[in-house]
Protein backbone atom coordinates (compact mmCIF):
# COMPACT_ATOMS: atom_id res chain seq x y z
CA UNK A 1 0.00 0.00 0.00
CA UNK A 2 1.05 3.47 -0.72
CA UNK A 3 -0.13 7.04 -0.39
CA UNK A 4 1.06 10.22 -2.30
CA UNK A 5 0.02 13.59 -0.84
CA UNK A 6 -0.98 15.34 -4.38
CA UNK A 7 -2.80 18.26 -2.24
CA UNK A 8 -4.07 19.58 1.30
CA UNK A 9 -0.80 18.84 2.66
CA UNK A 10 1.15 21.68 4.13
CA UNK A 11 -1.74 23.82 3.07
CA UNK A 12 -6.19 23.99 3.84
CA UNK A 13 -7.15 23.52 -0.12
CA UNK A 14 -6.41 20.90 -2.93
CA UNK A 15 -7.74 17.95 -1.28
CA UNK A 16 -6.23 15.14 -2.84
CA UNK A 17 -4.47 11.53 -1.98
CA UNK A 18 -3.22 8.63 -4.82
CA UNK A 19 -3.44 5.34 -2.60
CA UNK A 20 -2.36 2.77 -4.74
CA UNK A 21 -3.48 -1.09 -3.16
CA UNK A 22 -4.84 -4.15 -3.92
CA UNK A 23 -3.38 -3.68 -7.62
CA UNK A 24 -5.70 -0.26 -7.93
CA UNK A 25 -4.87 3.11 -7.80
CA UNK A 26 -7.43 5.20 -5.97
CA UNK A 27 -8.06 8.87 -5.86
CA UNK A 28 -9.62 9.85 -2.65
CA UNK A 29 -10.79 13.76 -3.39
CA UNK A 30 -9.61 15.75 -6.14
CA UNK A 31 -10.10 19.40 -4.83
CA UNK A 32 -9.31 22.69 -6.30
CA UNK A 33 -6.49 24.69 -4.69
CA UNK A 34 -7.60 28.49 -3.27
CA UNK A 35 -5.83 30.97 -1.89
CA UNK A 36 -2.54 33.17 -3.25
CA UNK A 37 -1.91 32.93 -7.11
CA UNK A 38 1.16 31.25 -6.65
CA UNK A 39 -1.52 28.03 -5.09
CA UNK A 40 -4.21 28.75 -7.27
CA UNK A 41 -1.84 28.22 -10.39
CA UNK A 42 -1.51 24.99 -9.36
CA UNK A 43 -5.21 24.07 -10.62
CA UNK A 44 -3.83 24.54 -14.27
CA UNK A 45 -0.59 22.24 -13.75
CA UNK A 46 -1.13 18.74 -15.73
CA UNK A 47 -1.87 15.90 -12.72
CA UNK A 48 1.37 14.77 -11.38
CA UNK A 49 -0.37 10.94 -12.85
CA UNK A 50 -2.20 9.53 -15.75
CA UNK A 51 -6.12 10.39 -15.29
CA UNK A 52 -6.69 7.61 -17.57
CA UNK A 53 -4.84 5.03 -15.49
CA UNK A 54 -6.93 5.68 -12.51
CA UNK A 55 -9.58 3.15 -11.43
CA UNK A 56 -11.87 4.76 -9.19
CA UNK A 57 -12.08 7.85 -6.90
CA UNK A 58 -13.85 8.35 -3.39
CA UNK A 59 -15.02 12.02 -2.86
CA UNK A 60 -15.81 12.24 1.23
CA UNK A 61 -17.92 15.60 0.16
CA UNK A 62 -18.88 18.27 -2.04
CA UNK A 63 -17.05 21.12 -0.92
CA UNK A 64 -14.72 22.88 -4.07
CA UNK A 65 -11.49 22.33 -2.32
CA UNK A 66 -12.16 18.88 -2.33
CA UNK A 67 -14.33 18.40 -6.02
CA UNK A 68 -13.62 20.98 -7.54
CA UNK A 69 -11.38 19.36 -10.33
CA UNK A 70 -13.27 16.27 -10.93
CA UNK A 71 -14.68 17.48 -14.56
CA UNK A 72 -10.91 18.39 -14.87
CA UNK A 73 -10.02 14.87 -14.17
CA UNK A 74 -12.88 13.30 -16.58
CA UNK A 75 -11.79 16.23 -19.51
CA UNK A 76 -8.47 14.76 -19.34
CA UNK A 77 -9.53 10.78 -19.66
CA UNK A 78 -10.57 9.73 -16.25
CA UNK A 79 -13.35 6.75 -16.76
CA UNK A 80 -13.64 5.26 -13.45
CA UNK A 81 -16.52 5.72 -10.61
CA UNK A 82 -16.99 8.06 -8.53
CA UNK A 83 -18.06 6.66 -5.21
CA UNK A 84 -20.26 8.94 -2.84
CA UNK A 85 -22.83 9.64 -0.54
CA UNK A 86 -26.36 10.75 -2.33
CA UNK A 87 -26.23 14.27 -0.95
CA UNK A 88 -22.96 14.74 -1.91
CA UNK A 89 -23.58 14.07 -6.08
CA UNK A 90 -26.34 16.03 -5.45
CA UNK A 91 -24.54 19.16 -4.15
CA UNK A 92 -21.92 18.44 -5.59
CA UNK A 93 -23.46 18.79 -9.48
CA UNK A 94 -25.10 21.84 -8.28
CA UNK A 95 -21.54 23.65 -7.15
CA UNK A 96 -19.53 22.07 -10.52
CA UNK A 97 -22.11 23.25 -12.54
CA UNK A 98 -21.74 26.62 -10.78
CA UNK A 99 -17.58 26.55 -11.05
CA UNK A 100 -17.66 25.87 -14.57
CA UNK A 101 -19.99 28.83 -15.56
CA UNK A 102 -17.40 30.97 -13.55
CA UNK A 103 -14.56 29.10 -15.74
CA UNK A 104 -15.84 30.01 -18.61
CA UNK A 105 -17.03 33.78 -17.77
CA UNK A 106 -14.03 34.56 -16.24
CA UNK A 107 -11.89 33.22 -18.99
CA UNK A 108 -14.54 34.98 -21.69
CA UNK A 109 -13.61 38.50 -20.15
CA UNK A 110 -9.65 37.56 -20.03
CA UNK A 111 -9.32 36.72 -23.40
CA UNK A 112 -11.22 40.07 -24.25
CA UNK A 113 -8.24 41.60 -22.22
CA UNK A 114 -5.74 39.43 -23.65
CA UNK A 115 -6.50 39.70 -26.90
CA UNK A 116 -6.48 44.17 -26.43
CA UNK A 117 -2.68 43.63 -25.83
CA UNK A 118 -1.69 40.69 -28.10
CA UNK A 119 -1.67 37.81 -26.08
CA UNK A 120 -2.66 34.55 -26.81
CA UNK A 121 -6.36 33.38 -25.24
CA UNK A 122 -6.50 31.05 -22.81
CA UNK A 123 -8.77 27.79 -22.17
CA UNK A 124 -10.71 27.63 -18.95
CA UNK A 125 -9.56 25.17 -16.57
CA UNK A 126 -12.84 23.39 -17.48
CA UNK A 127 -16.17 23.95 -18.90
CA UNK A 128 -19.96 23.03 -18.22
CA UNK A 129 -19.32 19.82 -21.15
CA UNK A 130 -16.78 18.59 -18.71
CA UNK A 131 -19.24 18.49 -15.80
CA UNK A 132 -21.92 16.90 -18.43
CA UNK A 133 -19.22 14.27 -18.50
CA UNK A 134 -18.63 13.60 -15.01
CA UNK A 135 -22.21 13.11 -14.13
CA UNK A 136 -22.81 9.62 -15.22
CA UNK A 137 -19.06 8.64 -13.70
CA UNK A 138 -21.09 9.48 -10.03
CA UNK A 139 -21.96 6.13 -7.95
CA UNK A 140 -24.66 6.68 -4.95
CA UNK A 141 -22.84 4.76 -1.56
CA UNK A 142 -24.42 3.86 1.56
CA UNK A 143 -23.33 5.36 4.85
CA UNK A 144 -21.67 2.30 7.06
CA UNK A 145 -22.38 -0.14 4.45
CA UNK A 146 -19.36 -2.46 2.99
CA UNK A 147 -18.04 -1.50 -0.82
CA UNK A 148 -16.48 -4.01 -2.39
CA UNK A 149 -14.05 -2.46 -4.66
CA UNK A 150 -12.03 -5.59 -5.90
CA UNK A 151 -11.78 -9.12 -4.04
CA UNK A 152 -9.06 -7.66 -2.11
CA UNK A 153 -10.13 -3.79 -1.44
CA UNK A 154 -13.18 -2.06 -0.16
CA UNK A 155 -14.27 0.79 1.78
CA UNK A 156 -16.84 2.07 3.88
CA UNK A 157 -18.19 5.69 4.40
CA UNK A 158 -18.63 6.93 7.75
CA UNK A 159 -20.13 10.28 8.76
CA UNK A 160 -18.00 12.92 9.15
CA UNK A 161 -20.85 16.11 10.35
CA UNK A 162 -19.27 18.76 8.45
CA UNK A 163 -21.63 19.58 5.71
CA UNK A 164 -24.89 18.15 4.33
CA UNK A 165 -23.61 14.11 3.01
CA UNK A 166 -19.70 14.63 4.13
CA UNK A 167 -17.65 11.52 5.08
CA UNK A 168 -15.03 10.28 7.03
CA UNK A 169 -13.62 6.75 4.47
CA UNK A 170 -12.75 3.80 5.84
CA UNK A 171 -9.93 1.98 3.18
CA UNK A 172 -9.45 -1.95 3.64
CA UNK A 173 -6.44 -3.30 1.37
CA UNK A 174 -3.32 -5.24 1.47
CA UNK A 175 -4.46 -6.52 5.44
CA UNK A 176 -4.38 -3.06 6.74
CA UNK A 177 -6.72 0.03 7.30
CA UNK A 178 -6.57 3.38 6.31
CA UNK A 179 -8.48 6.22 7.52
CA UNK A 180 -9.41 9.77 5.61
CA UNK A 181 -11.33 11.75 8.21
CA UNK A 182 -12.17 14.24 5.38
CA UNK A 183 -13.34 17.29 7.18
CA UNK A 184 -14.54 17.20 10.73
CA UNK A 185 -17.71 18.95 11.72
CA UNK A 186 -18.52 19.88 15.24
CA UNK A 187 -20.25 17.99 17.56
CA UNK A 188 -23.99 19.31 18.47
CA UNK A 189 -24.42 21.16 15.04
CA UNK A 190 -27.87 22.67 14.11
CA UNK A 191 -28.68 20.45 11.60
CA UNK A 192 -27.13 17.38 10.36
CA UNK A 193 -26.00 14.46 12.61
CA UNK A 194 -22.51 14.37 14.71
CA UNK A 195 -19.51 12.65 12.98
CA UNK A 196 -19.29 9.08 13.94
CA UNK A 197 -16.43 7.97 15.86
CA UNK A 198 -14.02 5.01 14.42
CA UNK A 199 -12.20 3.09 16.67
CA UNK A 200 -9.75 1.54 14.64
CA UNK A 201 -7.25 1.91 11.90
CA UNK A 202 -3.65 1.56 10.89
CA UNK A 203 -3.70 4.76 9.50
CA UNK A 204 -5.48 7.73 9.88
CA UNK A 205 -5.19 11.13 7.62
CA UNK A 206 -6.54 13.80 9.99
CA UNK A 207 -7.51 17.06 9.05
CA UNK A 208 -6.20 20.24 11.11
CA UNK A 209 -8.25 23.37 10.00
CA UNK A 210 -8.55 24.41 13.36
CA UNK A 211 -5.79 22.40 15.18
CA UNK A 212 -4.64 25.00 17.36
CA UNK A 213 -8.12 26.83 17.90
CA UNK A 214 -11.08 26.37 20.00
CA UNK A 215 -14.58 27.83 18.56
CA UNK A 216 -16.83 30.26 20.56
CA UNK A 217 -18.87 28.35 23.64
CA UNK A 218 -21.27 31.05 23.76
CA UNK A 219 -25.00 30.51 21.96
CA UNK A 220 -24.14 31.34 18.47
CA UNK A 221 -28.11 32.34 18.33
CA UNK A 222 -26.95 34.75 20.88
CA UNK A 223 -23.85 35.97 19.04
CA UNK A 224 -25.73 36.40 15.70
CA UNK A 225 -29.01 38.13 17.19
CA UNK A 226 -25.82 40.58 19.08
CA UNK A 227 -24.73 41.25 15.67
CA UNK A 228 -27.66 41.70 13.72
CA UNK A 229 -29.02 43.94 16.76
CA UNK A 230 -25.98 46.11 16.29
CA UNK A 231 -25.73 46.71 12.65
CA UNK A 232 -29.54 47.63 12.81
CA UNK A 233 -29.27 50.61 15.83
CA UNK A 234 -26.27 51.65 13.53
CA UNK A 235 -28.79 51.80 10.09
CA UNK A 236 -26.65 49.77 8.20
CA UNK A 237 -26.08 46.33 6.07
CA UNK A 238 -24.82 43.33 7.62
CA UNK A 239 -22.78 41.83 5.17
CA UNK A 240 -22.43 38.13 5.71
CA UNK A 241 -19.88 36.69 2.88
CA UNK A 242 -21.29 32.84 3.23
CA UNK A 243 -20.27 29.59 1.53
CA UNK A 244 -23.17 28.06 -0.04
CA UNK A 245 -23.06 24.91 1.47
CA UNK A 246 -23.74 23.96 5.06
CA UNK A 247 -22.58 27.60 6.15
CA UNK A 248 -25.55 29.50 4.07
CA UNK A 249 -28.19 26.91 5.27
CA UNK A 250 -27.04 27.10 9.69
CA UNK A 251 -27.19 31.01 9.03
CA UNK A 252 -30.88 30.31 8.01
CA UNK A 253 -32.05 27.88 10.43
CA UNK A 254 -30.41 30.43 13.06
CA UNK A 255 -32.45 33.30 11.78
CA UNK A 256 -35.93 31.40 11.02
CA UNK A 257 -35.48 29.56 14.98
CA UNK A 258 -34.59 34.40 15.93
CA UNK A 259 -37.67 35.65 13.66
CA UNK A 260 -40.11 32.99 15.24
CA UNK A 261 -38.53 33.68 18.63
CA UNK A 262 -39.89 37.58 17.40
CA UNK A 263 -35.76 38.83 18.67
CA UNK A 264 -35.03 40.31 15.18
CA UNK A 265 -36.30 43.47 14.08
CA UNK A 266 -38.30 43.07 10.61
CA UNK A 267 -35.77 44.03 8.19
CA UNK A 268 -35.08 42.08 5.14
CA UNK A 269 -32.80 39.07 4.65
CA UNK A 270 -31.33 38.55 0.92
CA UNK A 271 -29.92 35.63 -0.20
CA UNK A 272 -28.02 36.93 -3.01
CA UNK A 273 -26.37 33.56 -4.56
CA UNK A 274 -28.19 31.13 -6.84
CA UNK A 275 -25.88 28.63 -5.69
CA UNK A 276 -26.88 29.25 -1.98
CA UNK A 277 -30.34 28.74 -3.29
CA UNK A 278 -29.83 25.99 -5.28
CA UNK A 279 -27.94 24.03 -2.32
CA UNK A 280 -30.91 25.09 0.50
CA UNK A 281 -32.96 23.26 -2.27
CA UNK A 282 -30.80 19.88 -2.06
CA UNK A 283 -30.71 20.32 1.84
CA UNK A 284 -34.94 19.92 1.82
CA UNK A 285 -34.29 17.09 -0.21
CA UNK A 286 -31.92 15.44 1.86
CA UNK A 287 -33.83 15.20 5.53
CA UNK A 288 -32.09 12.00 6.11
CA UNK A 289 -29.07 13.56 6.92
CA UNK A 290 -30.84 15.68 9.18
CA UNK A 291 -30.30 15.41 13.51
CA UNK A 292 -33.23 14.71 15.15
CA UNK A 293 -34.22 18.29 16.27
CA UNK A 294 -34.32 19.34 12.89
CA UNK A 295 -36.17 16.69 11.68
CA UNK A 296 -39.25 17.87 13.99
CA UNK A 297 -38.93 21.50 11.90
CA UNK A 298 -41.58 21.48 9.32
CA UNK A 299 -39.88 23.85 6.97
CA UNK A 300 -36.05 24.95 8.80
CA UNK A 301 -35.12 27.32 6.24
CA UNK A 302 -37.70 29.66 4.94
CA UNK A 303 -38.88 32.57 7.01
CA UNK A 304 -40.99 36.02 6.04
CA UNK A 305 -38.24 38.24 5.74
CA UNK A 306 -36.17 35.91 3.48
CA UNK A 307 -35.96 37.68 0.09
CA UNK A 308 -33.80 35.05 -2.20
CA UNK A 309 -32.02 36.78 -5.33
CA UNK A 310 -31.28 35.02 -8.35
CA UNK A 311 -31.04 37.49 -11.22
CA UNK A 312 -28.06 39.99 -11.25
CA UNK A 313 -30.20 42.93 -11.48
CA UNK A 314 -31.94 41.88 -8.46
CA UNK A 315 -28.76 41.18 -6.83
CA UNK A 316 -27.62 44.99 -8.18
CA UNK A 317 -31.15 46.28 -7.05
CA UNK A 318 -30.10 45.49 -3.07
CA UNK A 319 -27.36 48.28 -3.41
CA UNK A 320 -29.81 51.14 -3.93
CA UNK A 321 -31.25 49.80 -0.79
CA UNK A 322 -30.92 52.93 1.69
CA UNK A 323 -32.60 50.63 5.08
CA UNK A 324 -30.83 48.40 7.48
CA UNK A 325 -30.81 44.99 5.76
CA UNK A 326 -28.64 41.91 6.16
CA UNK A 327 -26.94 40.27 2.98
CA UNK A 328 -25.94 36.93 2.25
CA UNK A 329 -23.83 36.23 -0.31
CA UNK A 330 -21.18 34.14 -2.06
CA UNK A 331 -18.24 33.45 -1.53
CA UNK A 332 -17.18 32.61 1.64
CA UNK A 333 -13.80 33.56 1.07
CA UNK A 334 -14.67 36.75 -0.82
CA UNK A 335 -12.39 35.94 -3.76
CA UNK A 336 -15.29 35.90 -6.67
CA UNK A 337 -18.94 36.01 -6.59
CA UNK A 338 -21.49 38.46 -5.23
CA UNK A 339 -20.23 39.55 -2.09
CA UNK A 340 -17.33 41.83 -3.90
CA UNK A 341 -19.55 43.40 -5.38
CA UNK A 342 -21.55 44.30 -2.27
CA UNK A 343 -18.22 45.09 -0.59
CA UNK A 344 -17.48 48.00 -3.69
CA UNK A 345 -21.29 49.66 -2.22
CA UNK A 346 -20.53 49.59 1.66
CA UNK A 347 -17.48 48.30 3.31
CA UNK A 348 -16.34 51.92 3.28
CA UNK A 349 -19.37 52.72 5.19
CA UNK A 350 -18.92 53.34 8.91
CA UNK A 351 -22.67 52.48 9.29
CA UNK A 352 -22.64 48.75 8.03
CA UNK A 353 -20.55 45.34 9.17
CA UNK A 354 -18.87 42.62 7.38
CA UNK A 355 -19.34 39.37 9.50
CA UNK A 356 -17.17 36.39 8.75
CA UNK A 357 -18.50 33.31 9.63
CA UNK A 358 -16.05 30.83 8.05
CA UNK A 359 -12.51 29.93 7.81
CA UNK A 360 -10.50 32.44 5.79
CA UNK A 361 -7.44 30.84 3.56
CA UNK A 362 -4.14 32.53 3.44
CA UNK A 363 -4.19 34.85 0.02
CA UNK A 364 -7.74 35.31 0.04
CA UNK A 365 -9.16 38.99 0.43
CA UNK A 366 -11.55 37.52 3.10
CA UNK A 367 -8.05 36.38 5.15
CA UNK A 368 -6.86 40.26 4.13
CA UNK A 369 -9.78 41.92 5.74
CA UNK A 370 -9.56 39.89 8.71
CA UNK A 371 -6.26 40.80 9.13
CA UNK A 372 -6.84 44.02 9.04
CA UNK A 373 -5.27 45.57 5.80
CA UNK A 374 -6.27 48.61 4.52
CA UNK A 375 -7.19 49.84 1.48
CA UNK A 376 -8.08 46.65 0.43
CA UNK A 377 -7.32 46.11 -3.36
CA UNK A 378 -10.35 43.97 -5.56
CA UNK A 379 -11.81 44.38 -8.60
CA UNK A 380 -8.81 46.34 -10.29
CA UNK A 381 -9.27 49.09 -7.55
CA UNK A 382 -8.66 50.07 -4.05
CA UNK A 383 -11.70 50.63 -1.05
CA UNK A 384 -10.86 51.58 2.34
CA UNK A 385 -12.01 50.12 5.15
CA UNK A 386 -14.72 51.80 7.34
CA UNK A 387 -17.32 48.56 8.06
CA UNK A 388 -17.17 47.35 11.58
CA UNK A 389 -15.06 43.54 10.98
CA UNK A 390 -16.30 41.03 12.45
CA UNK A 391 -16.00 37.12 13.20
CA UNK A 392 -18.00 34.28 14.67
CA UNK A 393 -16.01 31.11 14.69
CA UNK A 394 -19.36 29.07 16.50
CA UNK A 395 -21.05 28.29 13.34
CA UNK A 396 -17.61 26.76 11.59
CA UNK A 397 -18.48 23.83 9.80
CA UNK A 398 -14.96 22.23 11.02
CA UNK A 399 -13.83 20.74 14.24
CA UNK A 400 -11.82 22.65 16.88
CA UNK A 401 -8.78 21.23 18.50
CA UNK A 402 -10.65 19.84 21.03
CA UNK A 403 -13.52 18.44 18.54
CA UNK A 404 -10.72 16.77 16.75
CA UNK A 405 -9.33 15.10 19.42
CA UNK A 406 -12.05 14.13 20.51
CA UNK A 407 -12.52 11.76 17.58
CA UNK A 408 -8.80 11.10 16.99
CA UNK A 409 -9.10 9.44 20.50
CA UNK A 410 -11.31 6.93 19.22
CA UNK A 411 -8.16 5.01 17.03
CA UNK A 412 -5.81 2.83 19.40
CA UNK A 413 -1.78 4.15 20.19
CA UNK A 414 -0.86 1.56 16.93
CA UNK A 415 -2.17 3.76 14.56
CA UNK A 416 -0.05 5.93 12.73
CA UNK A 417 -1.07 9.44 12.29
CA UNK A 418 -0.67 11.72 8.68
CA UNK A 419 -1.66 15.32 9.74
CA UNK A 420 -3.08 17.09 6.61
CA UNK A 421 -5.52 20.07 5.36
CA UNK A 422 -3.66 23.02 7.76
CA UNK A 423 -1.94 25.39 8.31
CA UNK A 424 1.60 25.29 9.99
CA UNK A 425 0.83 26.85 13.74
CA UNK A 426 -2.76 24.10 13.14
CA UNK A 427 -0.47 21.22 12.49
CA UNK A 428 1.76 21.29 14.54
CA UNK A 429 -0.45 22.34 17.32
CA UNK A 430 -2.93 19.02 16.59
CA UNK A 431 0.59 17.00 16.64
CA UNK A 432 1.61 17.72 19.83
CA UNK A 433 -1.57 17.15 21.29
CA UNK A 434 -1.21 13.54 19.29
CA UNK A 435 2.09 13.18 20.68
CA UNK A 436 1.38 13.48 23.95
CA UNK A 437 -1.33 11.03 23.93
CA UNK A 438 1.39 8.68 22.73
CA UNK A 439 0.49 8.81 18.69
CA UNK A 440 3.29 8.33 15.68
CA UNK A 441 2.70 11.95 13.87
CA UNK A 442 3.76 13.07 10.58
CA UNK A 443 2.85 16.28 8.51
CA UNK A 444 3.68 15.46 4.77
CA UNK A 445 4.05 18.17 1.93
CA UNK A 446 2.57 18.05 -1.10
CA UNK A 447 3.79 15.74 -3.66
CA UNK A 448 5.20 13.36 -0.82
CA UNK A 449 5.37 9.46 -1.13
CA UNK A 450 4.71 6.78 1.61
CA UNK A 451 4.67 3.05 1.78
CA UNK A 452 2.45 1.64 3.84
Amino acid sequence: MKITFLGAAGVVTGSSYLLEAGGLRMLVDCGLFQGDKDLTRKNYEEFPFDARKIDLLLLTHAHIDHCGLLPKLAAKGFKGRVYTTSATIDLAMAILEDSANIQEQDTKKENERRMRIGLEPRSPLYTKDDVKTLKPLFSSVEWNTELKISKSVKARFRRAGHILGASSIEVFADGKKIVFSGDLGQFGAPIIKDPEIIDDADYVLIESTYGNMLHEKADREEILLKHILETYEKGGKLMIPCFAIERTQEILYTMSNLIKAKKCPKQPVFLDSPLAIKATGVFKKHKECYNEKAMKVADIFNFSQLKPTQDVKESMKINSYDDPCIIMAGDGMCTGGRIRHHFKHGIWNKKNTVLFVGYQAEGTLGRHILEGENPIRMMGMEFVVKADIRKITSFSAHADSEGLMRWARSFPKKAKFFIIHGENDSQAALKANLEKEGYSCKIPMIGDSVTL
